[in-house]
Order: C-alpha cells, then sequence, then structure tokens
C-alpha cells in the first residue's frame, strides 16, 4: 500500500507540473519564455514576423514555436523571414523554386544577436532548429550537449560565406539538413560523418567547387539528396553500396563529367532523378528500366548520345522525361519501340506520361501517329531536330488534354483541313519552320485559351484575318516572322490592352506607319525586314528589345530617343534600327538610355559626330554605325564603354588618329571595324592589348608606319576554339529569342557577313593604306587566323618562312607592294588555302610545287619574277627564270622563215590568177563590171530611203 500511495503521488506531481491538466502550468516553460524574449530584444525583424511574440503571453502559441503537448518544453524553434508561408512542421518540407520567386525575403538578422546560441542552449528539448533566410553571416561552434538531440536543422537561405563547420556533421540523431542557397564555399568535411539517421541532406545553390563526396553514397538511410548547382565536378562514384533508399537524387547544373553509373539503376524507390545541365556522356542503360517507382527523369543538357532509350516505354508510373538537349540520334518511334510504329501496353491509354520534352538532338525521321496513344499529354517538346514528313488530324485525335506543342524547326508539313477542329485547347502551339502554308491556319480560331503562337517560317501568304489580331489580345507571345503577309497591321493593335510580352512580325511585307506604341507590359517588339515607313514610333518605358531594321522610316532619330518621359530611365537593352532611311545628327540624349548592350544605326544617312552623352552605356556591348556619314575623331566618351565586344564605324568619314585607350580601356573587343574612313598616323603599340580580338579591320585610310610586332599578343588568333560556342548571342532577361551578333568581312575579293560561325572567324584587313617595312616574323604566330589582307601598301622585305605553320589560313593577299625575294617553300603546306594573291611585288625564282599553289590562276603570281605553274614561264634546272631573248631555238626561227616565204607567193599566185582572168577574158570583165554597177545601185537608193526617213 506504501508504494502504491508514493507512486500515486508522484504521478499527481507529474500531471500537476508538466500537463495541460493543471490550469496554472498550463503555458511554456518560464526559463524558456524568458530566453525567447530575450532573443526578441537582440534581432532585427524588419518584417515584423516576430510581433507575434508578445511578452507575457504563452511563447507555446508565438509564431514558429512548438511545444511538446505534454511537457509544454519548447520542442521547435522555426525562425523564418517569411512569416507564417515559411513555416512547416514537415520535416522533409523544402520550398520549391517557383515557389521563391513569389516571396519576399527580407529576412530576420540574426548575425548581430549576442545571445542567441545560449537562448537555444536554454531549451533543453529542442529538437528542430529552422533558422531560414534569416541574414545569417557565421555559425558559432555548437557544442553544448543539448545539440546531440538535433533531429532537424535548416540554416537555409542565408549569407554565411564560409565552409560548412565540421561540428553539423556530428550530430548523430539528424534526420533531416538543409543549408541549401546559403551560400557555403569550399569542399565538404573528409573522413567520416555521423549522420546515421540522416533521411534527407538539400544543399543546393551552394559554391562548394568540389568532387561528390563519396560518403554521401555510404549513408544506409538516406532518401533524399539535393546538391543541384553548387559546383560539384568530376565524375560520379562508379560505386555506391548503400542506395537502395534513394527516392529523390537532384545532382543538376554542375560540372559532372563522368558516364551515368549503374548504381543509379539499382535504386527501385526512387521517384525523382535530375541530372540536367551537366557534361555527363555516354549511353542510357536499358538498365534504366529498373526504376519501377520512377515519375521524373530529366537527363536535359548534356552530352549523352546513341539511340533513345526505348525501354523507357515500361516505366508505367513515369509523369515527366526530359532528354532535350543532348546528342540522341534515330527516329522518335524508338524511344518507346524499336520494332514497331507502336506504343507497348504500359504507355497505351492508362500512361501516366504527362510532359515529354526532346528538343535539341539529333532525332531524324517522322512524327509517329502512335503518340496520340499517349492520351494525358500535356506537354510536349520535338523542337530543333531533322524531323520530317506530313503531320495529319489523325497525329492529335486523343490529345485531349494537350496544352503546350513545341515542334519548331523541324521539316514538317502540317497537312490539315481548313475546317478541322483540335480535340484539344492549348495555351501554347510553336510550330515555327513547318510548311503550313500558303494559307493562313483557321483552326487557330478555335484556340479559346491560346497565348503563344508561333508559326514563322511557315510559307503562309496573303493578309493576316482580322479575327486573329483581335485574338492576339489575349497573348503574350506572337511570332509570324519570315512569312509573306502583306497589308497593313491594324492602328489599333500598336495600342493593345494585353499582357504581350513578345511581339515578331519581322522579315515580311508589312505597310504602313507604326504609331506611338503605348501597348503595357511589351518586353520585345521585332518589325525588321518589311515595308513599315514614317517618323520613329515612341515605345514604353519597360521595353527591352526593338528592332526596326531594314524599313523605310525616315526622318531624325529624336522622336524615338528624346522626346521620352524624362523622370525615368528606359530598360531598353536592344535597340536596332539599321537599313532606314534615317537622317540628321545622333541626338545627344542617351542618358535616358542606361541599359542599352546593342546598338545599331548602321546603313542610313546620319551625319555628325558620336555625342558625348554616350558615355553612360556603360552596359553597351555592340556598337554599329557602319555606312553612315559620321564625321569628326574618335570620342574619349567611348571609353567608358569598357564592356563592349564590337565596334564597327566603317564607311563613313571619321578622322583623325588612332587614340592609346582604344586598346587600354576597350580590352574585351572581339571585332574592330574602322576601314574606309581617314584615319590617319602610324597604329599606337595599344592595339596589341586587344587580346581578344577576333577581327580587325583597318582597310582603306591613311595609316603610316611599320605593322607593329606585339601582334603575336593578339591570342585569339592563336588559341584554338572551344567546340560548341558557335555562336556570340545576347540574350535577354525576358524568354524570346536571342540576338545574334553578326559581321562583315572583306575577304577572296568580295563582302560576306558572318553569324551562325561568327566565333570561329578570324580576320586581320590593313589593305589599301600606306604602311611600311616588312612583315614581322611574329605575324606567323597567329595560327588561326583565316583570313589576312594587307594588299595596296609600301611593304619591303621577304615573305615570312614560318607562313607555313598557319594551318588554317583560307585567304591571304599581299599584292601590289615591294615584296622581294622567293615565296616561301612553307607556303605549299597549307591545305585550307583557297584564296591567294602574290600579284606586282618584286618576288622571284620558282612557284613551290604543291596541290593548292598550282590550282590558282596566273592573276595570283602575275607582276613578278617568277617562274613555273601556273605560270607559262618554265624555269631553268637551276630554278631560275630562263634569258628568252638569248636561248631562241633555231629550228624556231627556220619554221617562222618558210612561213612568211609560203604565204607571199600563195598571195602573189591568187592575185595574178584573178586578175588574168578578167585582162585576157572579154565576156568575164564585162559580168564582172555588171555586178559592180548593180550592187552601187542598190546601196544609192537605200542610201536616199534612209535620208528621206
Amino acid at each position: 500500500m506504501k508504494v502504491l500511495a508514493i507512486t500515486f503521488c508522484f504521478f499527481l506531481f507529474f500531471i500537476s507540473t508538466n500537463t495541460k491538466f493543471s490550469v496554472c502550468i498550463d503555458i511554456c516553460r518560464e526559463n524558456e519564455q524568458q530566453a525567447l524574449e530575450s532573443l526578441k530584444k537582440e534581432v532585427y525583424d524588419p518584417t515584423n514576423f516576430l510581433s507575434s511574440w508578445i511578452v507575457g503571453k504563452d511563447c507555446c502559441e508565438w509564431e514558429g514555436v512548438v511545444c511538446h503537448n505534454l511537457t509544454r518544453h519548447v520542442i521547435e524553434l522555426h525562425i523564418g523571414g517569411d512569416g507564417p508561408n515559411l513555416l512547416s512542421n514537415n520535416l522533409g518540407w523544402l520550398p520549391s523554386l517557383s515557389n521563391l520567386e513569389n516571396l519576399e525575403m527580407e529576412g530576420v538578422d540574426l548575425s548581430n544577436a549576442t545571445n542567441w546560441l545560449q537562448v537555444i542552449n536554454m531549451l533543453p528539448s529542442l529538437v528542430e532548429l529552422r533558422l531560414i533566410d534569416c541574414s545569417l553571416h557565421h555559425i558559432p561552434p555548437l557544442l553544448h550537449h543539448n545539440f546531440s538531440s538535433f533531429e532537424t536543422l535548416d540554416l537555409s537561405r542565408n549569407n554565411f560565406r564560409s565552409s560548412i563547420p565540421k561540428w553539423v556533421f556530428d550530430l548523430p540523431s539528424l534526420v533531416s539538413l538543409d543549408l541549401s542557397y546559403s551560400n557555403f564555399i569550399g569542399p565538404f568535411p573528409e573522413g567520416p560523418v555521423n549522420f546515421t539517421s540522416l533521411t534527407s541532406f538539400r544543399a543546393s545553390g551552394n559554391s562548394f567547387n568540389c568532387l561528390l563526396p563519396r560518403w554521401l553514397f555510404d549513408l544506409n538511410n538516406l532518401e533524399t539528396l539535393e546538391l543541384g548547382s553548387s559546383g560539384i565536378e568530376g565524375a560520379m562514384p562508379s560505386e555506391a553500396a548503400n542506395v537502395t533508399k534513394h527516392k529523390y537524387l537532384d545532382l543538376s547544373f554542375n560540372n559532372l563529367n563522368s558516364t551515368i553509373p549503374n548504381w543509379s539503376y539499382r535504386c527501385k524507390d526512387l521517384e525523382s532523378l535530375s541530372l540536367q545541365g551537366n557534361n555527363i556522356e555516354g549511353v542510357v542503360s536499358n538498365a534504366i528500366s529498373n526504376l519501377s517507382s520512377i515519375t521524373s527523369i530529366d537527363l536535359s543538357g548534356n552530352m549523352l548520345s546513341g539511340k533513345l532509350p526505348n525501354v523507357i516505354g515500361k516505366l508505367s508510373k513515369l509523369g515527366s522525361l526530359d532528354l532535350s538537349g543532348n546528342l540522341f540520334e534515330g527516329e522518335l518511334f524508338e524511344l518507346f519501340n524499336s520494332r514497331s510504329n507502336f506504343l507497348p501496353a504500359g504507355l497505351r491509354n492508362s500512361s501516366s506520361l504527362t510532359r515529354l520534352y526532346l528538343r535539341d538532338n539529333k532525332l531524324t525521321g517522322t512524327l509517329p501517329e502512335s503518340l496520340s496513344q499517349l492520351t494525358i499529354l500535356d506537354e510536349f517538346d520535338i523542337s530543333n531536330n531533322t524531323l520530317e514528313g506530313v503531320v495529319t488530324e489523325s497525329h492529335f485525335t486523343n490529345w485531349t488534354q494537350l496544352r503546350h506543342f513545341f515542334a519548331s524547326n523541324n521539316n514538317l508539313t502540317l497537312k490539315v483541313s481548313q475546317k478541322w477542329i483540335p480535340p484539344f485547347q492549348a495555351y501554347r502551339i510553336l510550330i515555327g519552320s513547318w510548311n503550313i502554308g500558303p494559307l493562313f491556319p483557321m483552326w487557330l480560331q478555335t484556340q479559346k485559351n491560346i497565348i503563344s503562337v508561333d508559326i514563322s517560317n511557315g510559307g503562309i501568304q496573303g493578309e493576316v484575318p482580322t479575327w486573329f489580331w483581335k485574338l492576339s489580345s489575349q497573348f503574350q507571345f506572337l511570332d509570324l516572322s519570315h512569312n509573306q503577309f502583306v497589308g497593313e497591321v491594324p492602328t489599333w493593335f500598336w495600342n493593345l490592352s494585353s499582357q504581350f510580352r513578345i511581339l515578331d512580325l519581322s522579315h515580311n511585307q508589312f505597310i504602313g506607319e507604326v504609331p506611338i506604341i503605348s501597348t503595357p507590359y511589351i518586353l520585345l517588339m521585332l518589325l525588321g525586314s518589311n515595308n513599315f515607313y514614317g517618323p520613329l514610333p515612341q515605345v514604353p518605358p519597360d521595353l527591352n528589345g526593338l528592332d526596326l531594321s531594314n524599313n523605310s522610316f525616315s526622318g531624325g532619330l529624336s522622336h524615338l530617343l528624346c522626346e521620352t518621359n524624362k523622370n525615368r530611365s528606359y530598360e531598353l537593352n536592344i535597340l536596332k534600327l539599321e537599313g532606314n532611311d534615317l537622317s540628321g545628327e545622333i541626338p545627344d540624349c542617351w542618358m535616358n538610355w542606361p541599359e542599352l548592350i546593342v546598338l545599331n544605326l548602321g546603313d542610313n544617312n546620319l551625319i555628325g559626330g558620336i555625342p558625348r552623352s554616350m558615355e553612360v552605356l556603360s552596359n553597351l556591348l555592340s556598337l554599329d554605325f557602319r555606312r553612315n556619314r559620321l564625321t569628326g575623331p574618335l570620342p574619349s566618351s567611348l571609353a567608358n564603354c569598357t564592356k563592349l565586344l564590337k565596334i564597327d564605324l566603317a564607311e563613313n568619314e571619321f578622322v583623325g588618329q588612332l587614340p592609346p585607350w582604344l586598346g587600354m580601356r576597350l580590352s574585351k573587343l572581339i571585332i574592330l571595324s574602322l576601314s574606309s574612313n581617314r584615319f590617319y598616323g602610324e597604329l599606337p603599340l595599344e592595339i596589341c592589348y586587344l587580346k581578344g580580338l577576333q577581327i580587325l579591320d583597318l582597310a582603306n585610310n591613311s595609316f603610316v608606319g611599320t605593322i607593329p610586332r606585339c601582334i603575336s599578343n593578339l591570342t585569339a588568333m592563336i588559341a584554338k576554339k572551344k567546340l560548341g560556342k558557335l555562336d556570340l548571342e545576347y540574350f535577354l532577361d525576358v524568354v524570346g529569342p536571342s540576338f545574334r551578333e553578326k559581321a562583315m568581312v572583306t575577304t577572296k575579293g568580295n563582302n560576306y557577313q558572318y553569324d551562325k560561325t561568327l566565333a570561329l572567324v578570324t580576320s586581320m584587313d590593313m589593305s589599301n593604306n600606306n604602311l611600311c617595312g616588312d612583315i614581322p616574323i611574329s605575324f606567323t604566330s597567329l595560327v588561326r587566323l583565316r583570313f589576312c589582307n594587307f594588299s595596296k601598301n609600301h611593304l619591303t622585305g621577304m615573305i615570312p618562312n614560318g607562313i607555313g605553320d598557319m594551318k588554317v589560313l583560307e585567304s591571304i593577299d599581299l599584292s601590289k607592294n615591294q615584296l622581294s625575294g622567293q615565296i616561301p617553300q612553307s607556303i605549299s603546306s597549307l591545305s585550307t588555302l583557297s584564296f591567294l594573291n602574290l600579284s606586282y611585288n618584286n618576288l622571284s625564282g620558282k612557284i613551290p610545287v604543291g596541290t593548292q599553289l598550282q590550282s590558282f590562276t596566273y592573276s595570283s603570281f602575275q607582276g613578278n619574277e617568277l617562274c613555273g605553274l601556273p605560270l607559262l614561264v618554265n624555269c631553268s634546272s637551276g630554278g631560275q627564270i630562263p634569258d628568252v631573248d638569248i636561248e631562241k631555238d633555231e629550228s624556231d626561227e627556220d619554221e617562222l622563215d618558210w612561213f612568211y616565204i609560203a604565204m607571199s607567193i600563195g598571195f602573189g599566185l591568187s592575185f595574178w590568177g584573178v586578175c588574168s582572168c578578167l585582162l585576157f577574158k572579154r565576156s568575164w570583165r564585162h559580168a564582172y563590171y555588171q555586178f559592180l554597177d548593180s550592187c552601187w545601185e542598190s546601196l544609192r537608193v537605200k542610201i536616199q530611203i534612209w535620208e528621206w526617213i
């Protein structure tokens, strides 16, 4: 009885002190409440997140504080800058990127709180700590024994700027660790870690810049591993034993460069696999069919090759498959069945596949009709492949759920009835470069929810129907470019109160004026290569890109550039006005356009100089004023445009010497074209600072002096380009087409425009100047130079012997100089040479024998003292030109004398034979005279008629 009484009393005491049954103590522990109150006083809280932490009110009711139901100890502490929406009791919770974009991220600053560590130490039952987006810059060493019981630690979205402390990896009870987007730098700790209970490890969005830690794959209970965008590099481990419980694996957007390891195909519980944005190569193994639980696979943006893995058709739970941006080849239907054009049973009708992305590969063949068996397909992207054939109504029969159809840049033909009503209601239909025309696709009228349309380059002719212009009021994206549309764009269209983001009407035959554009939200407007005329329109402040090139706009630039809202700066990044009839001076109001990165005013009638206010264009990457009538020296205001990659001022009337700042301040230049101006003086040595220069055009000026010996510093003409980066493009912040840079290069006697392969072009043109001296030996170190023209100067000396080292040289013109000596033998080894002009120099000796040199015409070598093919002058055995006056063949002289003797005898016999017949034969003489009289009479009558007329 005594024991029972003691036990009963203890039970009553426990209840009275630790549970809700006692009204007096049904609140947060007093010492813990005081600790949290002191924490609130120490922190900076601009979002007012801690407003619910009211002194005297039960701390268990405070926002972000979770207490135990019985003991009333604080067991979870959630502090985050996004308020209640950021809090969760789910240990595996992590907001997705799409959610992050919609949240305010001001945060709670605990970095200056002196006692937050002491506060946490005073919460002995704390097992979950979340300090999300709290502006933390450091983590004090958590050495207190209380932290050994931590189950959840979330330090995501802070700004630590340091490596992960070692103690974090010594928390034996830790179940969930989230270090995402907190600016951790440096490698992971080496050696064993004490993560025996860890099921979720998230550390995306950091800068570890190290190999993938092997110990991550020795964690027996790990289910979630997220290391996207964290600078992980090198190979994925080839072996990993303890990965059987993996459900979510995200290693996207790193620098992994191995094949897909075989262990990844053994993760039967894996639901999501994301490896996109790496350099993973090789093929996808058929063992991928073992991933029976998989719902999402993303392998996009790698270097995977081979056939499409047709065994993927066996993955009955697969909802999203992204293989885009790789090197897959073969026919499309092989993805699901390599033997027939039908889907396997697992994907028919009941298929869970809703998203299929295959763009940017090397897929061939037709679009199989069997794809229509994917009855719940929502998004389909096959853009940028080489598919061909006809697409009919039957392809879309069962696609009732289709909302996004992307198939641009294939050689496909759409053949449907003008009365066809698609079974779907799509949001986006992008089928640019399909053969759609010549009639306008009337079925678009049935799409009531559509917001994006691309029917560019579709062979469509005629006027755009009125109903389509009205339908466009709901558009965000419209591309009608590269068709044969005619007529005017309705005036009201330019002022639509719509959600328009991108409008592309370029490369058509639209006519008319473009009024003031007041369409809200418009970000990109492309109207180039049409027949628009009149003054330039005014544009909205938020516009990012404007292309009005190759039209017939006239007048000055002030209407567009200066008559603006002077109370704000405009957001324009791209301005292309080349190829119009614009005139007058360039206005001095560029302070309104500080965000410009591309400015092209070429091929107009502009006069005057470059205005000073251009010094504010510090973001400018491309400047093109080619073919105007601009004058004056290069203004120093351009020296502030230090990001410039291209300057093209060719075919103007600029004067003066090249300033040294051109090479010192604009060191990033890739293209410098100053040809056909009035520049003079010596070339500054600072031009050799332009190490990235690939195109240098100084032709048709009055430069003097020598070619700088330091041109070997132009390392872009020496180093081999990395494959894959063939284009120089400018991307806006909006989703839409990029702007590809272009450049004019004079080579092989003609002008060529390069754009798609511009990054491979290297050219140096100094022709038609007054340069003197020899060609520097250092010139031959430019082994990546493709086009060279030094003609029409006063260069002397010999052609450098090392010219044979310039293995990619396609064109070289050294004509009309004073070069001497022999042609180097090494030039015959230039197998890529397709144009050569050495004419009108003082070269001598034998033309080297080589396949390329003998294929050129004699004009490539004329005006020298050369011999050998292709010239008709034979060389002596010593390689010298023979003396043709001394070494005449006697047999030739005899043949010449007998030719003249025989010709004289023949003429004499013929003449006296005819005359003797007329002299001694009277009837022949009379007939001859009558013939002459009749000819004269006929001629006299015709003359009289002509005079009368």
